[in-house]
C-alpha cells in the first residue's frame, strides 16, 4: 500500500528540508525559505510550478472626511426625514437602519462639539 504524498504547499518548512535534503542535489536547504524550498523540490522533481492566483490588491484607506458640526446636522435631518417616511411606509428594517444611522450622527455631533 503506497503511502499518499501531502501537497507540498501543505508541508512545514523542516518537513520540506528533510525531503529536498533525501532527494539530493539542492544546496543551501538550511539556509532556504519555504517558498525557495518548494521550487527548488518541484525544479529536481520535474514538477511544473502550479499557476499563480491572481494578485489581492493592496488595502488602501480611505480619506477621513471631515464635517463641520452644521454638515452633520443637517445629515442627521435629512435620516429622520428618510425615517419617517420608512414608518408611514411601515418598512421596519429600512427604520431601523435609519435609526442606527441617526445615532451615528449624533455621535459625531457630540464629538465635533467637544
Amino acid at each position: 500500500m503506497e503511502k499518499k504524498e501531502k501537497p507540498l504547499e501543505r508541508l512545514t518548512a523542516k518537513e520540506l528540508r528533510e525531503m529536498a535534503l533525501e532527494i539530493g542535489g539542492i544546496e543551501g536547504v538550511h539556509g532556504m525559505k519555504k517558498e525557495e524550498l518548494i521550487s527548488a523540490i518541484r525544479a529536481v522533481k520535474g514538477i511544473a510550478e502550479p499557476e499563480v492566483k491572481r494578485e489581492k490588491k493592496p488595502f488602501v484607506k480611505k480619506e477621513k472626511v471631515v464635517l463641520t458640526k452644521a454638515e452633520l446636522k443637517k445629515k442627521g435631518q435629512e435620516l429622520r426625514l428618510k425615517r419617517e417616511e420608512a414608518l408611514q411606509k411601515q418598512d421596519w428594517k429600512t427604520a431601523a437602519i435609519l435609526r442606527k444611522r441617526i445615532r451615528r450622527f449624533k455621535k459625531m455631533t457630540r464629538r465635533v462639539t467637544a
